[in-house]
């Protein structure tokens, strides 16, 4: 099905990735299905998996509307891991566009006043301002009118220009002011929507709370954005799964090893509608409002923190094959991706471990 794979070699930035909390300069949801095969427990919702003879716990619940997985190796008590997830579930409630009270929605809903918020909010904002500087506004956190209108969650119909036209004169991230702990839209109409970087930054600072509590080992996969921490407790890499695009969803294209590491994807198959002949998907492009046109069809980057993939996954989709391999060059904290394009060839860019399943 797919043509020989290309290898695109950038200068890797090597060294263990340092969990520590300090502000991520670069940004950047969500596709491709990932999986690790690390033979773990907890592949379902609700398990809890306690194996003192493999050396690891896990637990996965539903969090944030995808499935979440937690798997730590070492001699550690479940209590760490709910630990984990009650922090997870505190970001949720910062994040959310849709969730009544959240940070996000209170600044959607102050008629562009200012917001006074969580400091950790701000950090994400700001992480999505910067991105949508170094993207020259093709990532706009401000897209959040767009998205809520198509509703790919939900609705399956196709807005009417004028609708989209509406929409898409609210999306500008300049007009998102920062000062001090306060958000204000200047543009009253304008709604934030951080779902392109929110999860992966979610799974960032997850694992730094592991880190800090010493733990070595470790896999947190928020719903295919995943960080690794250390390696699996035989000390072999973290085995990634990939799947394919034009496969079903259990068909892998390839797999990755990795140690410290966050793996993200994006892509255009998982959320989508077909209407009239036509399909849809959940990848919007801010100055069209539709979705966008791109030969990028799935995106898996791998960097040194989870923000900086998952919007680096997204951007890819939006800006094309050729100008995302320029803009990973520039990205601070890239280490390599593998993109899918429309005609089945696959992209392999950096220096990583990724080999094809035949």
């Amino acid at each position: 099905m797919h043509k020989k794979m290309h290898y695109i070699g950038y200068p890797a930035k090597k060294g263990q990735v340092r969990f520590i909390s300090v502000f991520v300069f670069y940004v950047c949801a969500f596709f491709i299905v990932i999986a690790f095969l690390s033979g773990c427990d907890g592949g379902v919702f609700g398990i809890r998996g306690l194996n003192r003879d493999s050396g690891h716990i896990s637990e996965t619940r539903l969090l944030m509307d995808t499935v979440c997985t937690i798997t730590i190796h070492g001699d550690f008590d479940t209590g760490l891991l709910d630990e984990a997830f009650q922090l997870c579930v505190e970001y949720e409630a910062l994040l959310s566009m849709t969730m009544e009270g959240s940070d996000v929605w209170r600044i959607n809903h102050a008629g562009g006043e200012p917001v006074p918020v969580d400091p950790r909010t701000i950090e994400v904002i700001n992480a999505g301002l910067v991105f949508g500087e170094f993207s020259g506004g093709l990532f706009d956190i401000t897209i959040g009118r767009l998205s809520r209108l198509w509703d790919f969650g939900n609705e399956q119909n196709v807005p009417s220009e004028a609708e989209i036209d509406a929409a898409r004169s609210t999306v500008d991230y300049r007009q998102v002011l920062v000062s001090g702990d306060t958000v204000q839209l200047l543009d009253p109409d304008a709604w934030i929507d951080l779902g392109a970087i929110a999860k992966g930054y979610i799974a960032y600072k997850t694992a730094e709370f592991l880190v800090a509590n010493n733990v070595s080992g470790a896999l947190v996969d928020m719903g295919r954005d995943i960080v690794t921490i250390g390696s699996r407790h035989d000390g072999t890499p973290w085995r990634i799964a990939v799947q394919d695009p034009f496969g079903d969803a259990s068909d892998w294209l390839g797999v990755l090893e990795v140690k410290w590491v966050s793996v993200l994807s994006s892509g255009i198959y998982e959320r989508q509608f077909e209407k009239n002949g036509v399909i849809y998907h959940h990848i919007l492009d801010p100055g069209t409002g539709m979705p966008v046109k791109s030969d990028v069809i799935s995106a898996t980057v791998i960097t040194q923190t989870g923000v900086t993939g998952e919007g680096l996954s997204t951007l890819a989709i939006l800006a094309g094959s050729e100008r995302a391999q320029e803009l990973f060059k520039r990205a601070h904290g890239f280490i390599g991706a593998v993109l899918v394009l429309d005609n089945g060839e696959v992209l392999k860019i950096g220096d990583i471990d990724f080999r094809l399943i035949e």
